[in-house]
């Protein structure tokens, strides 16, 4: 097979990716050679601890960051033969997020929060933002703003936001970091039964090996390395 053509196969190819800084005393190796797939429809967990390059790692997946060098190829499309406004076109049509702080925008309600990719993508958003905001518990709470919401409110909301769009690719980055036992619990049912109801790949970023043990493969991260060589198809 020759790499170097998309495999329509996997949602994401990760090739050699290095993402270097420099500090003061000299370039720190924040990923260094990093190598993996993803095939659709799969669950897939990065582990590892904090500094690892996890969060790094994921940024540069969705064409948030650029690398040192490397590449990413998502659903057949490199991300980095993009300029930044395609990219960000791309991540609009394809790809859904849900973050460990919940980057709700704090002037919009629930509702319009949900209701803004809809918006930014034509589409008629209210009808659609309700009936997902519904399928997390949060219907009796549409028009209360992100500071009179709880943490496991917010994130449920947040959910909600990012599988209205019906997203191929799902990113998720330590998205019970910031609740308790028992609302980080109920997050993660909910976002597990919401990927069972369609199609999407997921890539989620934890430290939490309960969490990893939820998705179908995990990769350690070490040190910006992959403790494990990814297995060959």
């Amino acid at each position: 097979m020759n790499n170097t053509r998309p495999n329509h196969t996997h949602s994401i190819e990760v090739r050699k990716l290095c993402r270097q800084v420099a500090d003061s005393s000299g370039t720190l190796d924040i990923l260094d050679d990093v190598s993996f797939t993803v095939e659709a429809g799969e669950a897939v967990a990065i582990t590892g601890s904090s500094g690892s390059g996890k969060s790094t790692l994921l940024g540069l997946m969705a064409g948030l960051d650029v690398p040192t060098s490397g590449e990413v190829v998502l659903l057949g499309q490199p991300m980095f033969a993009l300029d930044e406004e395609a990219r960000a076109a791309f991540r609009a049509r394809h790809v859904g997020f849900v973050f460990q702080s919940f980057q709700l925008l704090p002037n919009l309600t629930a509702l319009e929060n949900v209701m803004l990719p809809l918006e930014l993508a034509g589409r008629a958003a209210r009808g659609e933002a309700c009936a997902a905001l519904e399928r997390v518990g949060m219907q009796a709470r549409l028009h209360h703003y992100p500071k009179t919401l709880s943490g496991g409110e917010q994130q449920r909301v947040s959910l909600a936001r990012a599988f209205v769009m019906q997203p191929r690719l799902l990113f998720v980055d330590e998205p019970t970091g910031s609740l308790d036992e028992r609302n980080g619990a109920l997050v993660i049912d909910l976002m597990f039964s919401l990927l069972d109801e369609g199609d999407a790949t997921l890539v989620l970023v934890t430290h939490d090996p309960a969490l990893a043990a939820r998705c179908q493969r995990i990769l350690p991260l070490h040190g910006g390395r992959l403790v494990e060589p990814e297995p060959q198809a």
